[in-house]
């Protein structure tokens, strides 16, 4: 999903091209629960304005506190999945939260640093309302927020803990999580939300999680001496008094190395042991989180499940095998879980987007790649996911990748995610109707962006009927395009003349002017544009 108006992300698997097919089958069974899960805290590490990485090193943390405690391996794989999806549900409010305080993802990172109650909450709030509008708005506006704050709170926090617990399963957890999801802005002294449930009615999976989350950013940004004050402070306000108790006494074993080893190995070797996914479970853990991406904004419900079908429908027409079909079924599913990285200041934005706006949204689809590219079995589906901002011509983003970098897949799936963004509104924009949006796909091709077989196999997979007459790039006539082919197959002009049964002057001119168009000078060139325009393929030949 884009519109508004560098390296490779990812290391590949020994032995494997860049760009080239997959090491291993798209449903490889190396491909577990708490990889992709892992993954997706990935991505709410980036909807709280925290490094990606955050909530592992959290997790392990609270997993050293369960291991203090003497809590048995059930107990241990709820406080492990309770840590690393505490969050889960933060992008769901986005679109509220940054109407009411511009940027939500720099809402939520100051938010650890108050302790979340009174008036430190309703000063951090106050602070960062109406930051966008002259000031004599602005006082309007926080007077008009102050009278309805609680009641405003309260409903973006239910709506966290509604959505934390519908995707906890979807993606297959235990079916107590969800309730547990459920207090994660509940507090040891009742003054929390939704619910003001206190002490241990608050579940110890939610009490170590919610201690390990916030002392882990003191930990990383102010070191331990901060994250002991900070827990000693909030100690029988906003924590458990026990656990922190525990905490300030023995920081620095439990902390001990935390910032220095790598957290995503660390956090697969300490997960629960579960069987690989594979077939239908994969595909429903991978819907879910392209589910829980569009949730972002309202105005990209459903994307990634529609641009799914429609990459894979256009797969199928192809002719893709079985294996790739899947695998752009699953690019399409989670190929925007890098918007979680951005602002719904800048998603939600009515006017024109400034130079700052787009840089930060041009970088989504790599944060999409790497998320997804942290897990071995998906590393192919997320290279195919990161690029399908890129263009034939250079002129995508992130990487400004050319037609020569781009597979079959790539092509596809831009395509499909380019022909769904139109069908849908945008708050710059209405929502174009099919045939607008299928004309628009069309000029892409012929501006030389989109590739035209691509482009022609989403439309077949959309309900339209096959295009009688493409619209070629660089101008091409469909006479044209078939002497192309035929230079291409390394026919010379009277071998194209007797096959196309035409004057050999004439298919002398015909290949003057597909160089004249085109930029090539010579047969090699021009096959070179034919193979990067998608005009020709190297299995077509006879």
């Amino acid at each position: 999903m884009a519109e508004h108006g560098s390296d490779s992300v990812n290391t590949p698997p020994p032995g494997q091209v860049p760009g080239g097919p997959p090491a291993a089958p798209p449903d490889a069974a190396t491909t577990s629960r708490p990889e992709l899960l892992a993954a997706l805290s990935l991505a709410i590490d980036l909807g709280l304005g925290q490094p990606m990485e955050h909530m592992l090193r959290s997790t392990l943390l609270g997993l050293r506190l369960a291991d203090r405690l003497g809590i048995g391996p059930a107990g241990r794989g709820r406080i492990y999945y309770a840590n690393l999806l505490a969050w889960i549900g933060c992008h769901a409010d986005s679109h509220e939260l940054a109407a009411l305080f511009g940027d939500d993802i720099a809402f939520r990172a100051d938010y650890y640093f108050i302790d979340a109650h009174g008036l430190p909450m309703l000063s951090l709030m106050l602070r960062h309302t109406g930051t966008d509008l002259p000031r004599v708005q602005r006082t309007l506006r926080k007077s008009q927020f102050a009278a309805t704050a609680t009641t405003v709170v309260r409903a973006l926090i239910l709506s966290h803990c509604t959505s934390a617990g519908r995707l906890a399963n979807r993606v297959g957890l235990d079916p107590g999580l969800p309730g547990i999801l459920g207090h994660t802005f509940e507090r040891w002294d009742g003054k929390g939300l939704p619910a003001g449930r206190s002490g241990v009615e608050i579940p110890l999976e939610m009490r170590i999680a919610q201690l390990a989350d916030t002392a882990e950013v003191f930990l990383r940004t102010a070191g331990l001496s901060a994250a002991v004050r900070t827990v000693g402070e909030r100690r029988g306000t906003q924590f458990d008094p026990e656990l922190a108790d525990m905490f300030c006494a023995h920081a620095a074993e439990l902390t001990d190395g935390l910032l220095e080893l790598d957290p995503w190995p660390a956090a697969l070797a300490a997960a629960p042991e579960e069987a690989a996914l594979a077939g239908a479970e994969l595909d429903g853990v991978l819907a879910a989180m392209g589910d829980f991406a569009d949730l972002k904004s309202p105005w990209t419900a459903g994307h990634s499940r529609q641009v799914a079908a429609l990459a894979a429908g256009a797969a199928q027409h192809r002719g893709f095998a079985e294996a790739q079909v899947l695998e752009l079924r699953r690019a399409g599913w989670v190929h925007d879980l890098g918007r979680m990285g951005v602002s719904n200041g800048v998603w939600d934005k009515a006017g024109p987007l400034s130079a700052m706006d787009r840089e930060r949204l041009q970088l989504y689809p790599f944060l999409s790649a790497r998320i997804l590219g942290r897990v071995p079995g998906m590393w192919h589906v997320a290279e195919i996911a990161g690029a399908h901002r890129e263009r034939l011509d250079g002129s995508g983003y992130p990487h400004g990748l050319g037609a020569a970098e781009l597979d079959p897949g790539a092509r596809i799936l831009a395509a499909a995610d380019a022909f769904q963004s139109w069908l849908e509104p945008r708050p710059h924009r209405a929502a174009m109707p099919s045939s607008g949006a299928a004309a628009r796909l069309r000029e892409e091709v012929g501006a030389g962006r989109l590739e035209g077989s691509a482009v022609d196999s989403v439309l077949v997979a959309a309900g339209q009927k096959e295009a009688r007459r493409r619209i070629l790039p660089s101008g091409l006539t469909a006479r044209e395009l078939e002497v192309l082919r035929l230079l291409c197959r390394g026919m010379d002009n009277k071998t194209i003349a007797r096959e196309l049964f035409i004057a050999a002057k004439t298919a002398r001119n015909h290949v003057e002017h597909i160089y004249e168009k085109t930029g090539a000078s010579n047969r090699v060139t021009a096959t070179l544009f034919a193979l990067d325009a998608g005009l020709w393929e190297r299995s077509a030949r006879p």
